[in-house]
């Protein structure tokens, strides 16, 4: 199985792709030469992370018949200073609000999306430290 993109320069530093019919723009600050046109590359990392790993929870603790009220996905990431500036660990952080949640099954729920179904996580764990943590509001 292969994953393909085409990306197509516009003009600066602003590229186009289509991912799963979806346009997707991305630049550069224009203190570096873009425009500000869309995101830029790296921050599109985090959103990869926290993207495949929160609809594996949310998957899994649907499964679970587990009703929650909110749920967040935050991941923080430590870049470099140098050139390649590059991230050196990325944290996920899972917020939950329900009404009397069972921690063992968000638990339950992380630990499979991380140890088993999220290839990103997987990959990144792969190439930098990759840590998590749990957090929970009683609604």
């Amino acid at each position: 199985m292969r994953e393909t993109i085409n990306m197509s320069w516009l003009e600066g530093l602003a590229f186009e792709t289509e991912v799963s019919g979806e346009k997707i723009i991305i630049d550069a600050v224009e203190k570096v030469g873009g425009n500000n046109r869309g995101p830029q590359p790296k921050p599109l990392m985090l959103v990869a992370l926290a993207g495949c790993t929160g609809m594996d929870v949310i998957s899994i603790l649907n499964k679970m018949r587990v009703e929650i009220k909110k749920f967040n996905v935050r991941v923080e990431g430590d870049l470099t200073e140098e050139h390649p500036k590059h991230f050196t660990k990325m944290n996920i952080i899972y917020e939950f609000a329900g009404k009397n949640l069972q921690i063992s099954k968000l638990e339950k729920a992380v630990n499979l999306s991380q140890d088993r179904y999220c290839g990103v996580s997987y990959n990144y764990r792969n190439a930098f430290e990759l840590t998590y943590e749990i957090k929970v509001i009683d609604e």
